[in-house]
């Protein structure tokens, strides 16, 4: 059960950051996860006044606010444009349509929680979080920085030439991942990101450039090199068991899953 001693819809971003440095205050997002606990929060932050709720597209970049709804992103037409509709299909499994039209994307960002296909599918773009205190700095960087008391204003993709793939392993259709996975080039970049594991979600360093070149290989070298990638990948990403899956099973769906969205993406169109 959730105990508030005081509630406050803020006016401004900067009056939330002064509230926010309590350790007993707490922003609130959708509530959806953080209804399911037991805390004491000696003052509620409630954002949802501030216009924060957009999907904005500009000639270089998206920028989402961070009380944005999961179903926004989930029926944007631009963004699923954008990444083949693989933002849908990261979002599909999660609960239901009533759910999704709660969470929020910043709540699901900022948690950085395990079992976040959300996390996944954004660490597979050129993705950055704006922070009010911090400023703006690349989600590959933020997933891994320590919490602390600022707050997420928006989450900024950039808009750079584009493939990606997103697939996920679940024991029952609207249950958390058992294992989440993104495949993507960015520009000349590839990009691979493992989810779900049961930690946060981590891209996967190709430390021996397997897939160095992919879109320029022919499809028996991709053949090739996806296949060794696939194998080097299941040696490198930490997994562990829970209730849902083992770590032996866990490591399985990673190779199975890089393999899967990497041939996905070498099967698509050579224009962007």
């Amino acid at each position: 059960m959730l105990k508030i001693k005081s509630y406050v819809k803020v006016k401004n971003v900067a009056e939330a950051y002064e509230l926010n440095q309590k350790k007993t205050a707490l922003v609130l997002g959708g509530m959806v996860w953080l209804k399911m606990g037991n805390r004491n929060i000696s003052t509620a932050i409630d954002l949802s006044g501030l216009g924060l709720d957009t999907i904005q597209e500009f000639d270089d970049e998206f920028v989402i606010g961070c009380m944005t709804p999961l179903r926004e992103l989930e029926i944007n037409e631009s963004l699923n444009e954008y990444t083949h509709g693989a933002i849908q299909e990261s979002l599909r499994h999660i609960v239901g349509v009533q759910f999704r039209n709660c969470a929020t994307v910043g709540g699901s960002i900022w948690g950085r929680y395990g079992f976040s296909d959300v996390l996944t599918m954004f660490l597979g773009m050129d993705t950055w979080v704006e922070l009010y205190d911090a400023g703006k700095i690349p989600l590959t960087e933020f997933v891994n920085r320590k919490k602390d008391n600022d707050i997420l204003v928006n989450i900024i993709v950039k808009k750079q030439p584009l493939r990606v793939c997103y697939m996920s392993q679940r024991n029952t259709k609207t249950d958390f991942p058992v294992l989440t996975c993104v495949a993507s080039m960015i520009g000349e970049e590839a990009r691979t990101v493992i989810g779900a594991r049961p930690g946060h979600a981590v891209v996967v360093e190709d430390k021996d450039h397997i897939l160095k070149n992919f879109k320029n290989m022919t499809k028996k070298q991709r053949e090739e090199a996806i296949r060794k990638f696939a194998e080097y990948a299941a040696a490198n990403v930490k997994t562990s068991g829970n209730m849902r899956a083992s770590a032996e099973y866990r490591t399985l769906l990673v190779e199975v899953l890089t393999k899967r969205t990497w041939e996905t993406i070498g099967g698509m169109k050579d224009e962007y």
